[in-house]
């Protein structure tokens, strides 16, 4: 069953860009490509645990700020060495000018 959670508002999060989200301590990482699409991953890198927030997203690829590890973030896929597991991908939907998550996804 879906756990829908209200997350930001749409515009807060730049194209080509990502914010973070926690909820329960868990870190999530909100990101839009340059077309506007939304995806949420895990907030962490899968390698050592950096917050991807402060990591930079280009051509819809998240890169982590500590080793350059690379996620695809339409999927999560690792996209190689340092980072070997995928990331965590949420189901999102937005409603008006707000995006929601699901966090049992």
């Amino acid at each position: 069953m879906p756990n829908w959670v209200e997350a930001c508002g749409i515009n807060d999060v730049e194209e080509d860009d990502v914010i973070p989200f926690q909820k329960d301590g868990q870190d999530y990482a909100i990101f839009k490509t340059a077309d506007g699409e939304i995806f949420v991953g895990d907030g962490r890198c899968t390698h050592e645990r950096q917050l991807l927030c402060e990591g930079l997203v280009m051509d819809g690829v998240i890169e982590c700020p500590r080793h350059n590890g690379r996620f695809d973030i339409a999927t999560g896929k690792a996209l190689g060495a340092p980072v070997l597991t995928d990331l965590k991908m949420y189901p999102v939907r937005t409603e008006g000018d707000r995006v929601y998550i699901d966090l049992e996804g």
